[in-house]
């Protein structure tokens, strides 16, 4: 695997587990962080699921505001933020919300800020029981960013997003479980097993199917019944003509559990 200055990536079977490394900063999100994590997942290694976690006590402690302008002192106030969104961190999150594998994310510790976003990026979230997931914006006088105003309110609804966002309070993992942000929440000696063992359970899956299934989940929450059945049958098209489609009926009618490969 290739090295990184703010990442760790490794391939466990066919999963890969990208781990934020800035431990002594609590994973904040630097402007190389957000690099890093791009190229990463521009190029899978062939994987069939992505797993992201955090070095040390913190998942990712938000973005990391003496880098948030990327270094370039001639951009002032909204400006460096702005620019650093554009360029660096929006990217990413589109990029972590497109790709064509299921992701899980394993949040140990703090979610705050973008890290918040990166946290519930994942199609499984699971969450130690120390961890905690927090908009912080509001308390020095910013804005959510990061697409959390999406996330949220499509997770939790507009009552709920808006507490998080406007009192700018904690919620604790077994509070997100309850209101249906995130998958589970795990003992934090329990995290990594569960979180690996639900991306390898995905990762030998139908790829294609799944990835236009996360496709499809996404137009749902924003489109029409109209656009959903139209991406639905592409998706049926696609996954048809796929080789774990014809490995999946002859595994039924043989009477025995498939094995797909991905393609």
């Amino acid at each position: 695997m290739a090295d990184y200055e703010t990442i760790l990536t490794e391939k466990k079977g066919d999963v890969l587990v990208v781990t934020l490394n800035r431990p002594e900063r609590l994973n904040a999100a630097s402007i190389q962080l957000a690099e890093d994590l791009t190229v990463a997942l521009y190029d899978l290694q062939g994987a069939r699921a992505v797993l992201l976690t955090g070095a040390g006590r913190a998942f990712c402690s938000g973005a990391d505001l003496q880098a948030r302008g990327g270094g370039d002192t001639r951009i002032k106030g909204g400006d460096t933020s702005h620019r650093a969104l554009m360029n660096f961190y929006n990217p990413l999150m589109s990029q972590i919300m497109n790709l064509p594998v299921p992701v899980v994310t394993a949040v140990n510790g703090p979610a705050a800020g973008v890290g918040c976003s990166m946290g519930l990026s994942g199609d499984f979230v699971f969450a130690g029981k120390s961890a905690y997931f927090l908009q912080a914006f509001v308390n020095i006088g910013l804005v959510p960013d990061g697409g959390s105003t999406w996330l949220l309110a499509k997770a939790i609804g507009k009552a709920r997003a808006t507490q998080m966002m406007m009192l700018g309070e904690r919620i604790s993992a077994e509070q997100a479980e309850q209101w249906g942000l995130i998958y589970k929440a795990v003992d934090d000696a329990a995290l990594m097993d569960e979180a690996l063992a639900m991306a390898t359970r995905l990762a030998a899956g139908p790829t294609v199917a799944l990835s236009a299934m996360r496709k499809n989940i996404q137009i749902a929450l924003d489109g029409t019944f109209d656009q959903v059945l139209r991406a639905e049958a592409e998706g049926q098209r696609l996954a048809g003509g796929s080789e774990d489609s014809r490995e999946g009926g002859m595994s039924f009618l043989e009477k025995r559990k498939p094995v797909f490969k991905g393609r």
